[in-house]
């Protein structure tokens, strides 16, 4: 098993090699601490020339381009490349970021620039329009954005004489910028006479409205205002790369490889030309440039750095050097010393001390050099070329031994056999060449096998066998030295081998991600002694596994650093240190190996803190045998809320219908009825899957949500109100710290989170547009300004607002895995945990943008799946509650310690002033003290502690607890089977609210003459209902099976339920007890119905398209009716208990006799005629006008017409109550419309004297009890119908407080 789980050492970078000097300018500074700052690949760099250290920023995901320097030479701007690019502006000092900008760019960042004062922030992207975008970069805020120009902008420079102007030049063009609240305003520079039209490279602002700049042509071009005034002509023979001002004058550099210190006047002082100095070379040519006193740095275009002392001007020191133009794929170590040599396309093969990191050697080649390899002794050295040739040349001198060229495509590889005594060399027209080395290389064998190119090849350590891989991932195996195949598997299992670099073979297997194609990883390395393994790719990433590495989807550690991909990795020859090239970037990377016993000594590798995390997410550095998953985790994370049309797609399909119906002519509409319904009472809370959202206000009431509405419900009195701004689930709750405001975030396309006052339930905030799909976690700052909430989208976006005003202050990917939780530190508003499956990260707030680091767990556990998580006493101490029953203690990221808490998850948990309270799965509270040290007292969620006051009753023992809040000398409990609870501290129990448990609840009775009803669900529970002020439970009975369907006898005493398995039966009304049950058909019973009057036949509707009638009395089948060719949906008695009405999936409406059930054809004008014992159908004339416009799109599920015939209730998929007047006849008939409810609303019943509705939500479990307000009961109010939308009268009314469609 430990195969599968990341190894315990660790790398850490210890040293870069090379610059980015190639497609970059301007990007190399000095400090304040006199140390210089620099980039290369994807790594901000801080050298120290004193102490010759280097410090990394890691903060970016892919290649940094631009570089700008706060004016207190502290802070740096950096910003990448990459379809979603961002600037990180960090501290040179403690490399840790201050700031991230993001979200505006896109393709990349081309140049950076501060404003005098350091405040505001200037970018411009490499977009098609090159936009030119202003930051207030401390809070991470565009403050203005342009447009910059259509071609390539190379330089951007505020003005630092005149607020708010700046200055931008590029490909043709120079722009003067006027910064003027938030608009961006620019003014084309006039070349006029004075010179030419042409690209400029460079500027910089100086005093009385003048701009130096630098133009392609070597010329120095002085602009006044927007106008060119004068040139100064041959200032450099070639372009001018890079113009640095400073307090003694400017500085230029340019591609002829001089730099000029001109005065305050642009007067000349002095030229230093580089290519006539001791390190200068033909072709030299200066990128970026830096004056400070008497020192000048220097960047050329093939990746050195100089520093040059104004005095000794010819003599410039060399600080840093790296491969330049092509791609580095060559990489061998030393086998004795801590040497590393590298060859790249650049011609130039070089040797690099690893203790000292320097280079000490350089030799160039005529060829392009693409692989690398030191014999066994150390003295020889052979290079493979691009052109089919090698060289072998001494390592002292590197004077060249011999030149063989054999082959015409590349070579790829080579390696000397561990005796010393060949040579093997892999060519991309796949062959490897034997050679013998005392023979002056002469070649002695070929091995033939492969079918495409040679990649990767290692010897035996007997140096009797050589395996190689090739192109299509094939391994074979040659006898040395003759080079013949060996096909048997025997020969071959006992070799051992002497180094291990192919990727391809069983010792490597679990190195390989899933879906990765053959030709993404480039290079491994085995290191036997350590016994890990490391590996390079196509991503930049670099990886640490156990070695061997068997078994698929091994755990890793990944560390980033290369922005494109890594071509090559080796360990030193003593496995110090690992070695990394990139091939675009042309860096080399030299990691420190820190092995797992002194990983204890260097807590300070803790995570690194980066956007990227060094360990990943598909690798948490986490051990394999973490435990499955609790079941009702497992359970929640299957739930992807997505839905086939959402609220928000109703005005486009509408419009779209619109468009096909403009010929036709519309029939006159039905009006809208008169009455109208107000909700009254919902019974239901969400627990099943969500957590923690379940609250006491400041006024004593208790909050919380089911549906799609958000609940105050008073105690004392028993009632509700409620906040009804949502249009789909609510999946998360949090109480603002003063507790009168509520945020609560839903399901949708674009979700939207809602922030609402308890007392008035009027909406303060809405936020929107960054989240997808829904918001599955919210919480209040604790000074209540911010919010954060967190989607369920792919990434788990986090994002933190400032919700009074709507805006977004931060926004960041949180993790592949699932969040269910989020919690903002109560001392330091910018850091916050979020924490979920198998993991707990934290973050704090920089600008635009959050940085995460992963909780650090060390040796005290193994990364869990959290459920829960606070924070303590002081700001870095933070409580999680796990799927497995503990509680973690955190101090800072790091895990100080574990306690035991609950027999399963901890689902909730809640801090106090001086302790802590939790509840898990176990049904069990449990309140501790304020280190988690005792825990003081517990009490069990038992049927036997309910006190007499309670609303309902306890299903069962012990439910599962879900959220947990304490006020008031109680403690409020939630549990997954939707029932609030309120425990005295004394012990006894009060149920305060319940509903259906987890399962589509569809079937809904009310009493023929008493204020009840009765449901049934799929959660296989029976239910009676109080609708008088009660509003309680009265009974519940568990079933077998699940259910779907119920009624009443006339006479109230009797009540039928169908059940999925095919089964009904009739059971006590008062006692629930068992009467008589039947099971005559496979299928579900959708529907049932006693015949009106005495109620002497029951008929019985299944999904199998019958209905089957019985006598009551002598409990027997009397009839069958067939012919329906669909699953029967609903059925009606007429009032003599006749006939039946039926409709079916297939949208047909039968008719059959009864009890016989032999089928009648009835003219549809003469079903009106017919006096019908109840209305539930959805089809035929008499209610045409309930199907909406979009009815393709979703279906009236259920219908329910008033005893006095005059309003018919309906209820449809999307989760939709309306009110029509019957009958509705014609097409789109006018209706109240009351949203509540998220999704299909499964049925509606009025009750025996039509002065409530009963509605059911199918996925919400919950049963809502609506007045019915008679016509003229209460003043109208403007309010607008849906389907009005089609004529010119805005009739019909949704009640304001009902579905603002403004919200």
């Amino acid at each position: 098993m430990a195969a599968r789980s990341a190894p315990s050492c660790h790398l850490r970078l210890e040293w870069v090699y090379g610059y980015r000097g190639h497609q970059c300018r301007n990007n190399l500074y000095y400090t304040a601490a006199k140390e210089i700052v620099y980039f290369v690949a994807g790594v901000g760099v801080v050298y120290s020339p004193r102490e010759h250290r280097q410090k990394f920023y890691r903060g970016h995901s892919d290649d940094i381009i631009s570089l700008a320097l706060h004016p207190e030479r502290v802070l740096v701007a950096t910003g990448q490349v990459g379809k979603e690019p961002y600037i990180c502006v960090w501290d040179s000092y403690t490399v840790q970021t201050i700031s991230v900008l993001k979200d505006v760019h896109t393709h990349g960042i081309a140049c950076l620039a501060f404003d005098l004062d350091g405040q505001r922030l200037v970018s411009v992207g490499l977009d098609s329009k090159n936009a030119v975008c202003v930051w207030d970069w401390k809070r991470g805020k565009m403050l203005s954005m342009a447009p910059g120009h259509t071609d390539r902008i190379f330089d951007i420079s505020w003005d630092l004489y005149q607020p708010n102007k700046l200055v931008s030049c590029g490909v043709k063009h120079i722009k003067f910028w006027s910064l003027c609240g938030n608009a961006l305003t620019p003014k084309r520079g006039v070349f006029g006479r004075t010179g030419d039209l042409q690209t400029i490279l460079c500027l910089a602002c100086a005093r009385d409205e003048l701009t130096y700049s630098g133009a392609l042509n070597g010329d120095i071009y002085v602009w006044k205002g927007i106008n060119l005034i004068r040139t100064i002509p041959g200032a450099h023979t070639a372009g001018i790369f890079s113009m640095n001002a400073c307090e003694e004058g400017f500085a230029t550099g340019g591609r002829d490889g001089c730099i000029r210190l001109w005065d305050l006047t642009f007067k000349p002082i002095t030229v230093i030309d580089l290519r006539e100095t001791d390190q200068g070379y033909k072709g030299l040519s200066v990128r970026s440039v830096c004056w400070r006193g008497d020192h000048i740095l220097v960047g050329t275009q093939d990746s050195e750095i100089f520093e040059i002392v104004v005095h000794e001007r010819n003599k410039p020191f060399l600080i840093m050097q790296g491969h330049c133009e092509g791609e580095l794929w060559a990489l061998a170590v030393h086998p004795t010393k801590p040497l590393a040599v590298t060859g790249s396309d650049d011609r130039s093969v070089r040797i690099w001390s690893l203790v000292d990191h320097a280079l000490i050697a350089r030799c160039n080649m005529e060829e392009p050099i693409r692989c690398a390899a030191v014999n066994v002794d150390g003295i020889h050295l052979a290079l493979g070329m691009k052109d089919g040739s090698f060289t072998v040349l001494r390592v002292r001198d590197m004077t060249e031994v011999v030149h063989i060229k054999d082959r015409k495509e590349a070579i790829h590889e080579l390696k000397y056999s561990p005796d010393g005594a060949y040579l093997a060399v892999g060519c991309n027209d796949s062959s490897v060449d034997i050679y013998g080395v005392a023979q002056r290389y002469k070649k002695v064998g070929e091995c033939i096998g492969s079918l495409s190119f040679i990649t990767h090849l290692d010897w035996s350590s007997d140096s009797r066998y050589v395996q190689t891989n090739d192109g299509n991932g094939k391994r074979h195996f040659y006898r040395m030295p003759g080079g013949k195949e060996v096909s048997s598997k025997e020969e071959i299992k006992g070799v051992h081998w002497a180094s291990w670099t192919c990727v391809s073979g069983l010792e490597v297997n679990g190195i390989w991600p899933k879906y990765s194609n053959i030709n993404d990883i480039n290079s491994v390395d085995g290191n036997c002694i350590g016994q890990v393994l490391v590996t390079a790719d196509d991503y930049g990433i670099v990886k640490l596994f156990r070695y061997p590495c068997l078994r698929k989807g091994a755990k890793f550690k990944k560390y980033i650093g290369h922005s494109a991909h890594v071509t090559n990795v080796r360990w030193s020859h003593d496995c110090q240190w690992v070695i990394s090239i990139g091939g675009a970037d042309h860096s080399v990377f030299q990691w420190k190996f820190i092995p797992e016993r002194k990983l204890k000594d260097t807590l300070h590798i803790a995570p690194q803190e980066s956007l990227v995390d060094s360990n990943s997410d598909d690798s948490d550095s986490d051990l394999s045998d973490v435990p499955e998953l609790d079941s009702e985790i497992e359970q929640e994370t299957q739930l992807t809320y997505r839905r086939q049309v959402y609220k928000e797609d109703l005005p486009q399909l509408k419009e779209q219908w619109k468009e096909k119906q403009k010929n036709a002519t519309s029939k006159r509409r039905e009006r809208a009825p008169g009455n109208s319904i107000r909700l009254h009472f919902v019974h239901g809370y969400r627990g099943y899957d969500c957590r923690s959202n379940l609250f006491y206000t400041q006024t004593g009431e208790i909050v919380y949500h089911v549906a799609a509405v958000g609940v105050i419900y008073n105690r004392q009195q028993n009632t509700q109100r409620f906040y009804m701004g949502h249009d789909d689930d609510i999946l998360c709750l949090a109480i603002h710290p003063l507790k009168d405001y509520v945020a609560t975030g839903q399901v949708g396309r674009d979700p939207s989170v809602h922030i609402w006052d308890t007392e008035t339930v009027k909406p303060l905030s809405v936020l929107k547009g960054y989240h997808q799909y829904g918001v599955c976690a919210v919480d209040f700052s604790a000074d209540g300004k911010r919010l954060a909430s967190v989607g369920i989208d792919d990434n788990h976006t986090i994002v933190l607002w400032d919700w009074k005003k709507g805006e977004k202050l931060s926004v960041e990917r949180g993790s592949k895995d699932k969040i269910f939780v989020v919690k903002m530190n109560p001392y330091m508003p910018d850091k916050l945990i979020t924490a979920g499956i198998k993991h707990v990260k934290f973050w704090r707030r920089a600008g635009g943008g959050l940085i995460g680091r992963k909780g650090y767990i060390g040796t005290l556990g193994k990364n869990e799946t959290m459920m829960c998580a606070v924070y303590g006493w002081t700001e870095e101490m933070a409580f999680s509650g796990t799927a497995t029953g503990d509680v973690c203690i955190w101090r800072d990221v790091f895990l100080v310690k574990t306690v035991k808490a609950h027999d399963g998850p901890v689902f909730s948990m809640h801090a106090l002033e001086k302790g802590f309270v939790t509840g898990g799965k176990d049904g069990i509270v449990a309140l501790w003290d304020d280190s988690f040290e005792r825990c003081l007292k517990t009490y069990a969620i038992k049927r036997a502690a309910l006190a007499p006051g309670s609303k309902g009753l306890l299903l069962e023992d012990n439910p599962s607890i879900r959220a947990i809040s304490l006020g008031y000398g109680h403690i409020l409990v939630g549990t997954k089977n939707g029932e609030i609870l309120e425990v005295d501290k004394s012990g006894p129990i009060t149920l305060l609210v319940q509903g259906h448990m987890e399962g589509e609840v569809w079937g809904l009775a009310t009493h023929p003459y008493l204020p009840i009803c009765a449901t049934v669900s799929d959660d296989k529970t029976l239910r009676i209902w109080d609708l008088s002020p009660s509003h309680c439970m009265l009974a519940v009975r568990k079933l077998k099976k699940g259910g779907r369907c119920c009624c009443f006898s006339p006479d109230g005493k009797a009540l039928a339920v169908g059940l999925n398995d095919g089964s009904f039966l009739m059971a006590n009304a008062d006692t629930l007890e068992d009467l008589v049950s039947f099971h005559h058909r496979k299928d579900i019973i959708s529907d049932i119905r006693f015949s009106p009057g005495s109620g002497k036949y029951v008929a019985v509707a299944s999904h199998d398209s019958f209905i089957d009638i019985y006598n009551v009395m002598s409990s027997k089948r009397v009839g069958v009716c067939k012919g329906a060719t669909s699953y029967i949906t609903h059925i009606d008695w007429d009032v003599r208990g006749k006939l039946l009405q039926v409709n079916t999936g297939a949208k047909e409406q039968l008719f059959f006799e009864a009890p016989r059930g032999k089928k009648q054809t009835i003219p549809s004008v003469e079903v009106e005629k017919i006096g019908w014992a109840s209305w539930t159908s959805v089809l035929g004339l008499c209610c045409e006008g309930i199907w909406p416009i979009i009815g393709e799109v979703t279906d009236v599920t259920a219908s329910c017409l008033t005893s006095d015939k005059m309003v018919l209730a309906t209820g449809d998929d999307l989760g939709f109550v309306k009110l029509f007047r019957y009958p509705t006849k014609g097409e789109f008939g006018k209706f109240k419309r009351y949203m509540a409810h998220s999704t299909h609303v499964t049925n509606v019943r009025w009750t025996y004297d039509d002065s409530m509705l009963v509605t059911l939500g199918g996925a919400d479990m919950s049963l809502m009890v609506w007045t019915n307000e008679m016509e003229g009961y209460r003043e109208k109010r403007p309010c607008d119908s849906e389907e009005s939308d089609i004529d010119s009268e805005e009739d019909g009314e949704n009640n304001s407080y009902l579905l603002d469609d403004r919200l």
